[in-house]
């Protein structure tokens, strides 16, 4: 591998004009087939193998005039003073819902007076919306007027507020990318100490990008694909985008501080950096890709799209990255050695020192650390999953408000109503199957009250709706939609119990149990892939294990402040409750990926410092010299990015940009840079070992470059310390 990527790294620079010129073409042509494609299909948010599901699609067939899979809104009012039945406030609801009404996208708006939507005490009352598309299809217009009927309804006699997935603003903005490019800009700046340095991840990072999105926008008619397929491959190619070059730009400017030539410096950094990045690279894929597991549409389009920018940072690492670096010249010039100004010695760099630290002491610093992570994963054994709506909201939103009253004034079940859909065995009439369904669901325990049965034109299929005494979120609610699906409520008819509520429980559980066989596929792939790269055993176990750390305490921290309300207050969190179901997955697919970036490029050079003869601990503290610096720049900005999303209103992008930050935090510093050198300060020569079984059908990819050409020595001191072999 190393031995290729040289030659590809010396024709990139040699070629460079060339290799720009391609890529410059290859953007052209994806942004003008981008531009020129058909608009991208709705995004598929069903759920397949659920029985909400199941219920939505027989929905659609026998209600189709519901719109089923359509965007909902409840808008709520309350009265400031005397009742919502007064006359000048019935009015004025009246009024209200033939606004709402005159969006062409709206189904239908229900009047809360004919459906009996007014409170006990007639202090409240709601209005429910019903759109002709999805959430994700709904345009800015219609936004925008029910917004504006909500606030023109508003008076000092009638507070009105609205909830729902059509009242979230579907558009999406880019402050959080702009925060992480600018964060990125300061570190890179700092790491290298130069302008154009610095530049050229960032210029490359978003070349990829911009490839990445163009491509998926072209291909998503193609594929269907919906329009959230490039929201992970964004966030994801800028990061590893950054990162890729990072490492290759690094070790370029290593290399050149060795007394190299630029030509040889770059192709050197390529088959070296380059390897590391490429089999990185392939872990990220493989964890990526494996959201196809899981089931839900959605995720695989988002893994798959995110999986092919991450190709394309690859290629552009490995490939672009040298062409610009000699289009650069002395621009980007050698790592500066350190130096004292009263002329003597330099002290040895951090990474040095803490190298040194950690390996006279691993024993000590190995259980520290892990006892440490544990205690910070404690929380994660009482996690609970869930898809939070309104309520996680932040008290200064109208959904929120909208929520509250709701609650206040007809209960919190009325939040989360649940729809069951009723036919009869034998295909006749549902008329009395939902009868007698009814009568039963209204013995069932965290029953508020049961609807009537609505039945379709051709009578074969009836709703009708239960309203449960707990709120959406909670246990009680949960194992109320389980008792409803039990065969003591359902009796002799078929009965599928649907609605968000229902929607909710069905993912929850999907995803959980998928999280097992995922990270059994993800981890079990990657540790093939390590053994190949290592050629050890117990490297790629210790970098599997070491994620299981990470992770694990990346969970806990989640709970501790999203579901415990720990710094709730001053992170913005409006509502302690449920994780949210994606949270574990998104965390176990993207920081496996980055974790394995860290350990990969630390890793590979503790081993090309190991084959070249240095002794196990000198390699550990060589490993940390030279990648220290750059994995504590690429950590940090991946920090950054994910920390970005902490300003977000929305609770789930809170969660998960909390989430992947601390696992980034704890997988970095913690366990890359700690238990790593600590472990393999204990196992010593131990570390590298393969049995000779194992050693004759695993290839040999010499990531450490042991193969390069013997003219790819260094004239400077060191060179004469390194030993080469001619392939």
């Amino acid at each position: 591998m190393a031995t290729l990527l040289y030659a590809l790294g010396r024709f990139s620079f040699r070629r460079r004009w060339f290799v720009a010129v391609v890529w410059t073409g290859l953007l052209v042509v994806a942004g003008v087939l981008a531009a020129r494609a058909p608009a991208a299909p709705p995004t598929d948010f069903s759920m397949p193998g659920t029985e909400a599901q199941r219920a939505f699609d027989l929905l659609d067939t026998s209600f189709p005039q519901l719109k089923a899979d359509g965007a909902t809104a409840r808008v709520v009012f309350k009265a400031e003073k005397g009742k919502v039945t007064d006359a000048q406030a019935r009015q004025d609801v009246g009024n209200a819902v033939q606004a709402l009404g005159r969006d062409p996208q709206v189904a239908r708006v229900t009047d809360p007076f004919k459906t009996g939507s007014v409170s006990r005490d007639g202090s409240t009352a709601f209005a429910q919306v019903s759109y002709k598309v999805p959430a994700s299809e709904l345009d800015d217009a219609s936004h925008k007027a029910l917004l504006g009927s909500v606030e023109h309804a508003r008076s000092d006699r009638l507070a009105v507020e609205a909830g729902g997935n059509a009242v979230s603003s579907h558009a999406a903005g880019h402050s959080s990318e702009a925060i992480g490019i600018l964060v990125a800009a300061v570190v890179l700046v700092v790491t290298f100490g130069s302008l154009v340095a610095a530049g050229l991840p960032l210029l490359t990072a978003l070349l990829g990008v911009a490839a990445g999105s163009s491509a998926i926008t072209a291909l998503s008619a193609l594929l269907g694909w919906g329009s959230t397929a490039a929201a992970l491959a964004t966030m994801l190619g800028l990061a590893v985008g950054i990162d890729y070059a990072l490492f290759v730009v690094s070790r370029y400017r290593a290399e050149l501080a060795e007394g190299r030539d630029r030509e040889e410096a770059a192709s050197i950094a390529v088959a070296t950096a380059g390897s590391a990045v490429v089999f990185a690279g392939l872990t990220v894929v493989i964890a990526l890709a494996g959201l196809s597991v899981v089931g839900i549409p959605v995720l695989t389009q988002m893994g798959l799209a995110a999986a092919g920018t991450v190709v394309i940072a690859v290629l552009i690492a490995v490939t672009l990255v040298p062409a610009l670096l000699g289009i650069a010249g002395r621009r980007v010039g050698p790592a500066r050695p350190r130096r004292r100004k009263d002329g003597g010695a330099p002290r040895p760099a951090m990474g040095v020192r803490w190298a040194r630290f950690v390996t006279r002491r691993p024993v000590a610093v190995l259980v520290f650390g892990v006892a440490a992570l544990g205690v910070v994963a404690i929380p994660a054994a009482s996690m609970e999953l869930g898809l939070p709506g309104d309520e996680s909201k932040p008290a200064s939103t109208t959904q929120r408000r909208a929520y509250d009253l709701v609650a206040d004034g007809f209960g919190p079940g009325s939040n989360g109503p649940l729809t069951l859909v009723v036919q009869a065995k034998d295909g006749g009439n549902a008329n009395a199957a939902a009868q007698g369904v009814a009568d039963r669901v209204h013995g069932v325990r965290g029953v508020a009250s049961v609807g009537r049965p609505v039945l379709n034109p051709s009578g074969d299929t009836a709703v009708l709706n239960v309203v449960p005494t707990t709120g959406p979120g909670t246990a009680e609610t949960t194992g109320l939609v389980h008792a409803l699906r039990s065969p003591d409520v359902s009796g002799e008819a078929r009965v599928l119990v649907s609605g968000t509520t229902a929607m909710n429980v069905d993912v929850s559980q999907k995803l959980n149990d998928a999280l097992l066989p995922y990270l059994a596929l993800v981890v079990g792939l990657a540790f093939l892939l390590l053994i190949a790269v290592f050629r050890s055993v117990l490297v790629p176990l210790k970098a599997a294990l070491g994620f299981l750390l990470s992770i694990g305490a990346g969970l806990g921290a989640v709970i501790a402040v999203f579901q415990w309300g720990w710094l709730a207050s001053l992170l913005g969190i409006g509502e302690p409750g449920p994780v949210m179901s994606m949270t574990p997955i998104f965390m176990v697919g993207v920081v496996f990926g980055l974790a394995m970036d860290y350990e990969v490029f630390l890793v590979t050079r503790m081993r090309e410092a190991h084959v070249r003869g240095r002794s196990p601990l000198d390699a550990c503290v060589s490993g940390l010299e030279h990648g220290a610096r750059v994995v504590t720049a690429a950590a940090l900005i991946m920090i950054a990015v994910f920390a970005a999303f902490l300003g977000s209103d929305d609770q789930m992008i809170k969660t998960i940009g909390f989430g992947l930050a601390a696992a980034v935090l704890f997988d970095a510093f913690v366990v890359r840079m700690t238990l790593v050198p600590a472990v393999l300060a204990l196992l010593g020569g131990r570390a590298w070992w393969l049995p000779r079984w194992l050693d004759r059908i695993v290839p040999n990819l010499d990531v450490e470059g042991e193969r390069l050409p013997v003219h790819a020595a260094a004239p400077g001191p060191e060179a004469a310390l390194r030993p080469t072999r001619i392939p």
